[in-house]
């Protein structure tokens, strides 16, 4: 499952669709990390950071630090649903994989 969500100034993440297609309800313990560029949000009991009472992720401030991350930036979110995993991609990560693409279709560094 792919959706677009905007961050907003707190680091919420109002997508409660991609939250439910995971199962995670209000309450669930969850590991966020920050690496290669992307955000990684797993289920885990000896979490630190939950799902919200309205069933919004929350990231944390420091990760959003980490990867550049801005009130009102729109994130893709990709969950994978049999690993337990939702992973989330800045515009910044968006713009590397777009133009690595449109290289690739267009044939070298003509892009």
């Amino acid at each position: 499952m792919y959706r677009l969500a905007s961050v907003d100034s707190s680091g919420r993440i109002r997508d409660r669709a991609i939250i439910g297609a995971l199962g995670w309800e209000p309450g669930a313990r969850l590991d966020i990390r920050y690496g290669a560029g992307a955000i990684v949000v797993r289920r885990d009991s000896q979490g630190v950071f939950t799902v919200t009472g309205q069933g919004h992720l929350v990231l944390p401030a420091s990760v959003r630090h980490w990867c550049g991350l801005g009130a009102g930036e729109r994130v893709l979110l990709t969950a994978g649903p049999a690993a337990n995993l939702l992973v989330v991609y800045p515009p910044s990560v968006l713009d590397e994989m777009v133009a690595h693409a449109e290289r690739a279709v267009l044939g070298g560094d003509e892009a």
